[in-house]
C-alpha cells in the first residue's frame, strides 16, 4: 500500500532537491579531504562519519516508514552533529568549516519540513 503523505506549503519544488543534495554531498566530501590530512582531525572525521551514517539512516525512515517523529528525532541529532563538526573543522581549517556552513542551512529547513510534514500527518507513527 502507498502512502502520500500531506507536503508542507513551503516546500520546494521537487526538482530543487537532487541539485541540493548533490551541490552539499560535495560540499562535505571537499570539507572532509582537506580535513583528512591534519593532524588532530581524528574525532572531526569520526563526527563527519557520523553525520553521513545519520543522513543515510534518516531516508528509509522518513521516506520509506513514514516514522515522521523518529525521523525528526534523526534530523535533530544530524544537525546538531553537523553543528559541532562545523565548529570543530572551522578551528582546524577554516575553508572546511565554512564548507558545512550550506548543510546546515539545509538541514534547517529538512527540519522545518520534517516537523511541518509530521503535524499535518497525525496518523503517521513515530
Amino acid at each position: 500500500m502507498v502512502c502520500r503523505l500531506a507536503e508542507a506549503g513551503f516546500t520546494p519544488p521537487g526538482w530543487v532537491f537532487p541539485v541540493a543534495w548533490t551541490t552539499l554531498y560535495l560540499l562535505m566530501a571537499w570539507s572532509a579531504a582537506r580535513l583528512s590530512g591534519l593532524p588532530g582531525a581524528g574525532t572531526v572525521l569520526a563526527l563527519w562519519a557520523l553525520q553521513i551514517a545519520l543522513n543515510t539512516l534518516w531516508t528509509p525512515v522518513f521516506f520509506g516508514a513514514h516514522r515522521l517523529g523518529a525521523a525528526m528525532l534523526i534530523l535533530a541529532a544530524l544537525w546538531l552533529v553537523v553543528a559541532v563538526l562545523m565548529v570543530m573543522a572551522w578551528r582546524l581549517d577554516r575553508l572546511a568549516g565554512a564548507l558545512l556552513l550550506p548543510c546546515l542551512a539545509w538541514l534547517t529547513l529538512a527540519g522545518a519540513l520534517n516537523f511541518s510534514i509530521w503535524q499535518n500527518n497525525p496518523d503517521t507513527n513515530g
